[in-house]
């Protein structure tokens, strides 16, 4: 379960208070009772009439949604990694005639890079069955760095998982089973859930497996900083480590979001449980599903709340007034973004997204991560406190409205070795990734030929091909598509090239 430190005791004094009140109430009438009056007579009728609260009955949900709820153990195998280290004698003992005192190149500011066997390690979180056949629901950080995902059922019936993608911007994760059957979970639009209805949190937290908590939804379109894309579902049921991927449900057992996180100085439950709405879930499902990769919408501004902004203005001595406290200030826009194409302004207000209402960037932020690049979105913003209606089209990051595909290293139309320990010492590095043949592909068309040893890409050590592979497949769909590859010949000849992995 992620963890955001921050203040919360303000919460537990407050809790206290109630505390303390209700225990007053209960003693002063105990002990100073009023002057008794015959009441009058009351009919059954009457009785019928009075308005009584009847406590929520939430058995019915847990029943419903607990077998869709699994139980994941990452496991991650020992290995060797390439790590960074500080030698404060390095530039003292370096010189110009290759490292005299062997210790290296010199000139990196005491730093320098070895090798490190990890230790086995295993993690544990949750997840949730969408489909019967299989697919299952987490966030990314349950199963990332996974040599092997083991999921368990209610029933402890236990299946190995596969991968099928992950996202980082928005923590989500799709898993799949080889199973039939499986009591997948009815999934609710969590846009129409509200500030004050019950929930439950169903998870495994603790090593506490199948735990359910309740509590209500607090808030929502929630923005904390953690991950590129938020706008979460706050829950004050209890939400702990081992909760991550795990479901929030409503009274009726269906899932209206994915627990995230929690806001604590301890690192424990202390109120403020997250989680990632299903509207949003959706859409990343989907595209992982379909694509590999999240096809992710761009309008292209950056700014704030509006009250944020005007209360920034206020510690700086200046007045503000922009017509409106509610919505999202306009701080910058983007060039050549969808934004700019609309003709969206510094200053400008957007009050309503697509017939809803926008009062802070969560709300906006929660709209577009259900849309694709090439979708329509009609804004309605102010300006001058003068209000302006634009439609406009999404783009993705890299600034046009194709598909994104996640590219391999089938891309670079090569193959790769690891080095030798021989090899190492020939080279006098301790790291590195040779190119064992060049067959066409972008490699070619850089200029890199066989033999080259590749040891960095894009500032990060390289020492195996799965490396490789994945800041392929996470540059391939950023905004600036390219590799920046340093290497060494075997006639000990460096040189960098620069890869366009863009279409």
């Amino acid at each position: 379960m992620k963890k955001i430190l921050d203040y919360l005791v303000p919460g537990t004094s407050f809790a206290a208070i109630v505390f303390a009140i209700a225990a007053f109430s209960s003693s002063n009438a105990a002990t100073h009772p009023l002057p008794v009056t015959e009441p009058a007579p009351i009919t059954l009728t009457d009785v019928q009439a009075v308005p009584v609260a009847q406590p929520v009955d939430l058995t019915h949900a847990a029943e419903k949604a607990l077998p869709s709820v699994v139980h994941i153990k990452n496991t991650q195998n020992s290995k060797i990694q390439t790590v960074e280290y500080n030698d404060p004698f390095e530039d003292f003992f370096s010189d110009p005639f290759g490292g005299f005192f062997g210790r290296g190149q010199g000139g990196n500011g005491g730093t320098r890079k070895r090798q490190v066997q990890t230790p086995k390690r295993t993690a544990a979180g949750s997840g949730v069955i969408i489909r019967s056949d299989g697919y299952i629901v987490t966030n990314n950080h349950v199963v990332e760095g996974a040599d092997e995902l083991t999921v368990t059922l209610s029933d402890n019936k236990e299946y190995s998982a596969r991968i099928i993608g992950t996202d980082k911007t928005t923590d989500l994760a799709l898993i799949k089973i080889d199973g039939r059957n499986l009591p997948a979970i009815e999934i609710a639009n969590s846009d129409q859930v509200k500030v004050g209805e019950w929930v439950l949190a169903i998870g495994n937290p603790l090593g506490l497996n199948n735990t359910v908590t309740a509590g209500i939804i607090s808030a929502k379109a929630r923005t904390l900083g953690a991950n590129g894309v938020e706008s979460f579902i706050q829950t004050d049921a209890a939400i702990n480590a081992g909760n991550s991927g795990g479901a929030l449900v409503n009274t009726n057992g269906q899932l209206v979001g994915i627990n995230a996180m929690l806001y604590s100085q301890t690192g424990s439950y202390s109120g403020y449980g997250f989680a990632i709405p299903t509207t949003m879930m959706n859409k990343v499902v989907d595209d992982l599903k379909e694509y590999g990769t999240v096809q992710r919408a761009i309008l292209g501004i950056m700014g704030t709340d509006v009250k944020n902004y005007v209360d920034q203005q206020k510690e700086k001595g200046e007045e503000v007034d922009l017509g409106t406290m509610e919505g999202i200030y306009v701080d910058k826009v983007v060039e050549e973004s969808a934004a700019e194409e609309a003709g969206l302004q510094k200053g400008d207000v957007i009050i309503e997204v697509d017939g809803q209402k926008v009062t802070k960037f969560g709300d906006l932020t929660g709209i577009i991560a259900q849309k694709r690049p090439g979708e329509k979105m009609s804004l309605v913003y102010m300006r001058d406190k003068k209000k302006y209606s634009k439609t406009v089209t999404l783009k993705n990051e890299q600034g046009n409205t194709n598909v994104v595909k996640n590219a391999d290293l089938d891309i670079l139309g090569a193959d790769f070795r690891e080095l030798t320990q021989q090899q190492k010492e020939q080279l006098d590095i301790q790291y590195g990734l040779e190119v064992l043949k060049v067959k066409g592909g972008k490699l070619k068309d850089a200029g890199i030929e066989k033999g080259f040893v590749i040891r960095q890409v894009n500032d990060q050590p390289i020492s195996t091909a799965e490396e490789l592979d994945a800041i392929v497949k996470e540059v391939s769909t950023s905004k600036d598509p390219v590799l920046i590859i340093k290497g060494i010949y075997p006639t000990g000849k460096k040189k960098t090239f620069v890869v366009d992995l863009s279409e």
